[in-house]
C-alpha cells in the first residue's frame, strides 16, 4: 500500500513515540562500546542487512574503535509489507567471507527467520564466526530461531517504525523509534 506524503505524516502523527532520539542515540554509542570491547583485536567484516541496517551501521560505524571491512547483503521477508513472506536474496553474500569473523548488523530481530538465514548461509560459506548486532530486539515472548550477540533495545510486539525500520516502505529516516496502533498493523 502506497501512502501520499500526507498520508505518510497523519500515519506518523497518530503513532506512538517509543524512542526518542536521545534514548537512540544512548543505545548507539553502548552497542559500539560492546562491539569494540568484542571484536578490536580481530579484523572483522562487517555486513550491514540493506535497507533497514543502513542508518544503524551508519551511525555505529564511526564509533567503531578498530579496523574492519564494510560491505552489505540484501535479503529481506517484507518489501513494503508489514507481515513478512518468502525470503528474497536481493544481494547476496560478499565474496571474502571464508575463514572471517563477520557481524552481521542489522536494525531490528523480529520473528528471526531472514538473519538466521543469513548466518546460515555465511556459515555455508566458509565464515569461522558469524555474530549479530540489532539495534532492537521484539518481545515477541517466543523463540526464535536465531539469537543477537549485540542488542540495542528490546522493543514491544507492535509494529515499528524509524531509524532504519520502514512502515510501508516509509519514514526509515527518523531520527526516533514509533509504534503503530494495532488496528493500523494490516
Amino acid at each position: 500500500m502506497s501512502l501520499s506524503s500526507a498520508e505518510a505524516r497523519d500515519l506518523l502523527a497518530r503513532s506512538d513515540l517509543l524512542l526518542a532520539p536521545e534514548a537512540v542515540e544512548q543505545v548507539v554509542v553502548r552497542v559500539a562500546a560492546e562491539i569494540t570491547a568484542e571484536l578490536s583485536e580481530e579484523l572483522p567484516m562487517l555486513l550491514a542487512v540493506m535497507r533497514g541496517a543502513v542508518v544503524f551501521a551508519g551511525q555505529l560505524l564511526p564509533l567503531l574503535r578498530f579496523p574492519l571491512e564494510f560491505d552489505y547483503l540484501d535479503a529481506s521477508r517484507y518489501g513494503k509489507a508489514t507481515r513478512g513472506g518468502e525470503l528474497d536474496w536481493r544481494v547476496d553474500v560478499p565474496a571474502g567471507v571464508k575463514d572471517r569473523t563477520v557481524l552481521i548488523v542489522d536494525d531490528i530481530l523480529d520473528e528471526g527467520h531472514t538473519l538466521a538465514a543469513i548466518r546460515r548461509r555465511l556459515l555455508d560459506a566458509g565464515a569461522r564466526r558469524v555474530l549479530i548486532a540489532v539495534f532492537a530486539d521484539k518481545d515477541l515472548e517466543k523463540a526464535k530461531p536465531v539469537t543477537a550477540d549485540f542488542i540495542g533495545t528490546s522493543l514491544p510486539n507492535r509494529y515499528v517504525f524509524g531509524f532504519g525500520l520502514d512502515v510501508r516502505g516509509l519514514w526509515r529516516n527518523l531520527p526516533a523509534v514509533y509504534a503503530l496502533h494495532q488496528g493500523e498493523q494490516d
